[in-house]
């Protein structure tokens, strides 16, 4: 896998995966200041998720890479082989 492909393929996975963890632990606003939206979490810890999201991505990536490496399958040949 060449480095570009590397790279999208990580950054994709990394969005994926922030997706799925930005809900964790969320908890509304019981009383709103005037002008907040009433389903704004009271503590988004973003900069937590970030970095779990960053993890996972890591470990989700390094398998990936790893079963693409060892298998000598390119993302061309996989989308060549499930395009029909």
């Amino acid at each position: 896998m060449n480095p570009v492909t590397a790279v999208v393929v990580f950054i994709i996975i990394w969005w994926l995966t922030l997706f799925t963890v930005l809900p964790w632990g969320v908890r509304r606003t019981e009383n709103p200041e005037e002008g907040h939206d009433r389903g704004a979490p009271a503590r988004p810890m973003l900069v937590r998720k970030l970095l779990i999201t960053t993890v996972i991505t890591l470990v989700v990536f390094g398998v990936f890479y790893l079963v693409v490496e060892r298998s000598g399958l390119s993302l061309q040949e996989l989308a060549e082989r499930y395009a029909h």
